[in-house]
């Protein structure tokens, strides 16, 4: 999987199971009673007051853990 800003959350943490600490290490909070919000990252981040940068640092790192696999 390829992890782009209009990725949805769902998608991203059925591939990357891992995604789910980071993410909410990072502020984006992507899990509400075990079920995964509704949305893409970008939207996510946006509402958490992420700038594009941070966005952007999100989608490399998270592909980074596809590529460790």
């Amino acid at each position: 999987m390829q992890v782009t800003r209009t990725s949805t959350i769902e998608e991203i943490i059925e591939n990357i199971p891992e995604s789910v600490k980071y993410l909410m290490q990072e502020g984006i909070r992507c899990v509400i009673c075990g079920e995964p919000i509704w949305g893409t990252l970008e939207e996510a981040a946006k509402e958490k007051n992420f700038d594009d940068q941070k966005i952007d640092k999100f989608v490399n790192e998270l592909n980074a853990f596809v590529s460790d696999k």
